[in-house]
């Protein structure tokens, strides 16, 4: 994920708290909808959905803070 700011994204998870919270919470959702399509872990096509658009939103959130965190 966002291979860009690599650098940046090792730096915040070592300083930034709540962008820790973020990322990590995006890997779980990113995991689980993988086991789900998969069909390792029973689901809903809604449920899946569900997860995947809670997932963008993380992915939105993270995308924001490493803009401005990039910025100044």
């Amino acid at each position: 994920m966002f291979p860009e700011y690599r650098a940046l994204i090792t730096e915040l998870k070592s300083t930034d708290a709540h962008f820790v919270s973020l990322y990590q919470q995006h890997n779980a959702l990113d995991q689980r909808v993988k086991r789900m399509v998969s069909r390792t872990d029973p689901s809903t096509p809604e449920e899946i959905e569900k997860l995947k658009k809670e997932k963008l939103r993380l992915k939105d959130e993270i995308y924001t803070i490493l803009k401005k965190a990039a910025q100044g």
